[in-house]
């Protein structure tokens, strides 16, 4: 089974070329380590790196006017594989433009910051959404 952590190059600069004008939403699903993987042997769990990642990726993430939108703790999957694809966390993060994005990959406290979602996450999924109205319907956007 393949880990997925981050983006390849060629997927991030696909990313990049779906510029559009407004916001976007990265639906974030993640599976942390038991024990966190440092480079240096750090003692931690998975758990407190990925809050060490949060308390210091979220400044830059606010500055960049990025919101989260919604999060859960994924509690069985219903219709899926029941023996992968197990999460700790889903979340929605918005962003105000895929340049935002950009920009805060990009930001020195983030690049730092980072480290800690390495040494977290086991494996994470990360899909671009585009936001979009609920119509009258249950599924219908307008």
């Amino acid at each position: 089974m393949t880990d997925y952590l981050d983006p390849t190059k060629e997927i991030f600069a696909k990313f990049r070329e779906m510029d559009r004008p407004g916001p976007i939403h990265m639906l974030n699903l993640v599976k942390l380590r038991d024990k966190a993987a440092y480079p240096d042997g750090r003692a931690a769990t998975g758990a407190d790196a990925y809050r060490s990642y949060a308390r210091e990726s979220g400044p830059v993430f606010r500055s960049l006017g990025g919101r989260q939108v919604w999060i859960g703790r994924p509690e069985l999957m219903l219709i899926g594989p029941q023996d992968c694809e197990q999460w700790d966390i889903a979340f929605i993060a918005e962003y105000p433009s895929v340049r935002a994005f950009a920009d805060m990959l990009r930001d020195p406290a983030y690049r730092e910051a980072v480290k800690h979602r390495q040494a977290a996450v086991a494996d994470s999924r990360l899909l671009r959404l585009q936001p979009a109205q609920p119509g009258k319907e249950f599924g219908e956007a307008i």
